[in-house]
Order: structure tokens, then sequence, then C-alpha cells
């Protein structure tokens, strides 16, 4: 995938500003613990591709983008593993933060990383406040109440919940954030890449309904079952295997339609492809039941 270097270092960068001075030791430690090493970075990958196909003039301020988006997603998945949530043993093949450093030093980490992502969007004000400035209101909308990850997860506490607004919530946020910021970042209106986001956001959650389903816990290097073991609802248990499937492939077809015209076009087509390449699960490849697009 394009823009691996390019992102960790964006990430490191900001990590390195977290653990500078007096920091706690402790705490510095669970901060790297839960960011490095990555995993596949798809948000950011996709926050920096679509800055790219803007002209990315500013690359900076897209660098920055793409380490808040990534900031906040791994502060999710600390959270997410909690005992009072997931209660997650292991998350990217190595024991949770809260195992490693114990609650109390999970819940501050990931507190932590979502202020650094922040922090790290307002260090680019004097680059440009008004792209700065968009870009914190887009973060913090994907990532607080009514529509952001925060409300996504509270659904779960909801005895009805509706699955598609729980989907857009908990995983389509931060995806529909990564289209919109890498507009922002390169001075494109956000609004006309706020499908791409949708879509391949809703992809992602199909995707990871079916590799909850259908992988082990050494191939996914998480626990596997969790949807059924917390009684969540989830595309496998509405639509069936199969059903998942063929909406999964729909999806993504549709994300690749939503592509704005742009000089970048075709590469970022690609860079969708790829990405749904990396969504399918090995097994529904396998099977031929489904193809990437």
């Amino acid at each position: 995938m394009p823009f691996t270097k390019r992102i960790d270092a964006a990430v490191i960068r900001s990590l390195r500003t977290a653990q500078a001075g007096a920091a706690p030791p402790k705490l510095a430690a669970a901060l790297e613990h839960a960011v490095l090493p990555g995993g596949a970075r798809i948000r950011p990958q996709i926050c920096m591709s679509v800055a790219k196909a803007c002209g990315d003039d500013q690359p900076q301020i897209a660098d920055a983008a793409a380490a808040a988006i990534e900031l906040i997603h791994c502060a999710s998945l600390v959270h997410d593993d909690l005992p009072c949530f997931d209660d997650a043993g292991f998350r990217r093949g190595k024991p949770s933060v809260h195992v490693a450093y114990g609650e109390p030093l999970a819940v501050l980490a990931g507190d932590s990383l979502i202020i650094l992502a922040f922090e790290t969007l307002a260090r680019q004000a004097h680059h440009d406040c008004q792209r700065t400035a968009q870009l914190i209101l887009s973060l913090t909308q994907s990532t607080g109440m009514p529509n952001g990850i925060c409300a996504g997860q509270a659904w779960e506490s909801e005895p009805e919940v509706n699955l598609s607004a729980y989907h857009r919530a908990k995983t389509g946020a931060l995806f529909v954030a990564a289209s919109r910021m890498g507009a922002i970042a390169a001075g494109h209106d956000p609004e006309p890449w706020t499908e791409l986001g949708a879509r391949i956001g809703e992809a992602f959650q199909v995707a990871d309904d079916l590799r909850d389903v259908l992988y082990d816990e050494e191939t996914l290097g998480k626990p596997v079952g969790q949807d059924e073991i917390h009684t969540r609802p989830n595309a496998v248990s509405e639509l069936g295997v199969r059903g998942a499937i063929r909406r999964l492939k729909d999806i993504l077809g549709g994300a690749i339609a939503s592509i704005p015209s742009c000089e970048g076009e075709a590469e970022l087509a690609e860079v969708v492809r790829k990405t749904a390449e990396r969504l399918t699960p090995v097994s529904v490849k396998r099977s031929g039941a489904a193809h990437a697009v």
C-alpha cells in the first residue's frame, strides 16, 4: 500500500511529542504499545490517497491529518478492549494495553491518544488556520456524539439497535473522516468525498463481521466470536454469511463509483480496489463466493 513510510513517520512524530520531557514512563510505554507496530493503517491510507488525488499541496497538513485519524483509531481499540466493553486479552497479536499495563493506565492511554490526535492537528495552524480548523471539526464530529465512534459504542447499550446507524457511527465515522480530511488537507471541498468514506466504512464493518465468524483467533490477531458473546448486532446474523458476502461486494463496487472526478481519480480507484482485496476474508476469496472489485 502507498504512503506507509510517510504515515508511520507522522504517527511516530506525534507519539514522541507525548513521550517527551518528564512524561510518566509507564504511560509513555503504554502509548507506544497501543500504537506500534501498526495494523493495516487503512484509514490514514485513505486520507493520504484522497489528499494526493486532490493535489496534496501541503503534505505536512495531510501527514498530520492521517496521523490524527490513526491515533483516534488506536485510542478506540484500547478502550474497546477494556473489561467494561469487550474484555479482549490481546490485540494485533500481542496483549491488550489493559493486560500489559493495567486498566488505569489503559484508560489514560486511550484518553491521551485522543488528546494527542487533536494536538497533532492544532500544531498545523501556522501553516493554514482555515484548513486546520476544518480538520479539527471533522475529526471531532467523527469521534464524539451524536454520530461519532463514541455514539457507535453507546448503541451497544441500547435495548434496540438500528444496525445501519450503529455501523455508521461505530465503524463508518472514522472512514468518513478519512476521506473528508484528505480533501480538506489539500484545500478541497470535503462534501463530495463523504460517500466514498461511508461506503468503505460500511464495507469494513461487513468484512469484520465475516472475519469474526470465519477466522480463528490466531489468524485474526484478536479474540473471535465477540459479536455472539456480547449479543451485538452484525451483518452475518442479519443477512447470513452468503448475504453478507453479497453485501460486501455491492458496497465495494459502489465505493469506486462514488469517487469524485479529479486528477488522481484512476489512481485512487486502484487504491480502493486494493483495499477491497485486503478487506475480503481469505476464506471468502478462496471459495470464489466474492472477488475484489
